[in-house]
């Protein structure tokens, strides 16, 4: 064999052991998150970039975690929304089903594939943001160290293994080394910075490490959207006959 064989072999091995160290990250932060059910009360402020300030509170009930997981969104103000309500139905391998209730207009409406990348509400999240995926679902690559709000991370590239099936095709993972929660996601398009979330203000409950400030960086419209989450319970005995078209539009 050949000095440049080798040397092929050689990187070709360590750029493998580098992809699966990557992937054992990832899947590790997604074990030590998982949960049967979830449920919290969560206040948006979305700031714009002439800096006006305008604030949503919803409601938030997931049964199943990740790739077999059914979440149901209700908005409980300001009274313009009230009502609104988004169930996401997700899949181990593919995108979400996801449909939305109007109670003014009595109607529930797909959301189309094409149309996940679209603003949610108003908000710096798009549709796609509030799936919850299978680690299964994406290739990783271990690309260095980084440091979030003082806390040293892994930084993983991620990219969509189905490329039609993302807004993105490229996200950067910051997952804290001491407890492996996800401190920050940075997802771009066409190699663009799109959107930056950053996970803040970590605190246990239920013995699972849950950021309860969220802060999305909406890039290209210069805007931020401020998540906090209230009353986090995990591990409820939820019913999965509350994650139906039939439970949303019966609130």
């Amino acid at each position: 064999m050949s000095k440049s064989t080798i040397i092929s072999v050689l990187v070709l091995a360590s750029t493998a052991a580098l992809a699966e160290d990557a992937r054992q990250i990832v899947t590790e932060s997604q074990n030590r998150s998982r949960s049967k059910s979830l449920e919290y009360e969560g206040t948006f402020e979305v700031i714009s970039a002439s800096n006006q300030n305008s604030v949503k509170r919803w409601t938030f009930q997931r049964i199943g975690s990740f790739g077999t997981s059914k979440a149901i969104l209700r908005f409980t103000a300001p009274p313009e929304i009230k009502g609104v309500a988004l169930l996401i139905v997700n899949h181990p391998d593919r995108a979400s089903d996801q449909w939305m209730w109007t109670p003014a207009i009595q109607r529930d409406r797909p959301i189309a594939l094409q149309d996940r990348g679209t603003r949610f509400f108003g908000t710096g999240y798009s549709f796609e943001d509030i799936e919850e995926r299978d680690v299964n679902q994406f290739d990783y690559k271990l690309v260095g160290d980084d440091t979030v709000d003082g806390a040293p991370c892994w930084k993983i590239e991620s990219r969509p293994k189905e490329s039609k099936s993302s807004q993105y095709d490229l996200s950067v993972l910051a997952i804290r080394k001491d407890n492996y929660a996800i401190a920050q996601i940075e997802n771009y398009t066409e190699r663009k910075l799109v959107r930056r979330i950053h996970n803040s203000d970590l605190q246990k409950a239920d013995g699972i490490w849950t950021p309860r400030r969220i802060e999305i960086e909406d890039v290209a419209r210069k805007t931020r959207t401020v998540l906090t989450l209230e009353r986090v319970r995990y591990n409820l005995s939820l019913k999965e006959e509350s994650f139906t078209l039939e439970a949303l539009r019966s609130p």
